[in-house]
């Protein structure tokens, strides 16, 4: 696969992280139509997504950084930081989340490589889990707020993220769903998905790298190219960010339900009449 193609698979990452419509499930279908007609495979997909993580520090740097800096400090009694903190309690919460996807992204290492890779699969979890979000988004009652975050409801965030090894299903798209479903507003479920999916994204992306380095043959990719894509990845999806929690805060999710079940419908389709391969 060339450079270029590389670049564009990375402006589709940027494009897609954060929006509720699946990132991955786009560089797997885009991945047929390049010239190469090749699936960039998981190692390429969790190295791209650094970038994107990147940006999320970047954009959410000064909440990040406070409750980095008092989870740590309330360990000590001379801090003054009280172990009810609102910021500690993030920090608890984001470890609770992603406890889930790292022992399921561990157990099915085989699954994520393959079986989950199939764009049969990856159609109909876009419908699937398109549908859900509406619904969630029409009927959740959408009232809490961040500060009312309970440590149940933190795991079940991580429930809801852990789907998202299944390319189709959105890592945003899953929490935010969740977190609607138990009555946060949007602006609130998007907030704790993007940080809850910090330490996941980079555990993952690291531990993909660590692969392609000693597995050059991991990724169809070179490190050039994958370099490449990532920082198409982190420019695009920093500005992607920014233009997601101005749209949510007044408007809804519709138009990305609408944009899942055609996409999912189109895929299931061109599938059916043997257009492209499903592995």
């Amino acid at each position: 696969m060339s450079l270029l193609e590389a670049i564009v698979l990375g402006l589709i990452q940027g494009l897609t992280e954060f929006l509720p419509i699946s990132s991955s499930a786009h560089l797997r279908i885009a991945g047929e139509f390049l010239p190469s007609a090749t699936d960039p495979g998981a190692t390429f997909t969790a190295i791209t997504q650094i970038g994107t993580e990147l940006a999320v520090l970047l954009y959410f740097w000064s909440d990040i950084t406070r409750i980095i800096g008092r989870w740590f400090r309330h360990f000590s009694a001379t801090s003054g930081v009280p172990k009810n903190d609102p910021d500690v309690r993030m920090g608890w919460l984001i470890i609770i989340g992603t406890i889930p996807i790292v022992v399921v992204g561990y157990l099915a290492q085989e699954s994520i490589r393959s079986t989950f890779r199939s764009l049969w699969l990856v159609a109909i979890v876009l419908i699937v889990f398109g549908l859900i979000l509406g619904a969630a988004d029409l009927l959740g009652r959408r009232t809490r707020e961040l500060t009312e975050l309970s440590y149940p409801h933190g795991l079940l965030y991580g429930a809801a993220q852990m789907l998202a090894l299944i390319p189709g299903v959105s890592r945003s798209g899953a929490t935010t769903t969740m977190g609607l479903a138990l009555g946060y507003t949007r602006p609130a479920a998007a907030r704790y998905a993007f940080l809850l999916a910090i330490p996941a994204v980079f555990g993952s992306g690291l531990y993909e790298l660590a692969t392609a380095i000693s597995e050059p043959s991991a990724s169809p990719f070179s490190a050039l190219d994958t370099l490449a894509a990532t920082v198409v990845a982190f420019g695009v999806g920093y500005l992607v960010i920014a233009g997601l929690m101005r749209y949510i805060s007044t408007r809804s999710f519709l138009p990305f339900v609408v944009y899942r079940v055609v996409l999912g419908t189109v895929l299931l389709v061109l599938l059916g009449a043997g257009v492209i391969d499903p592995l």
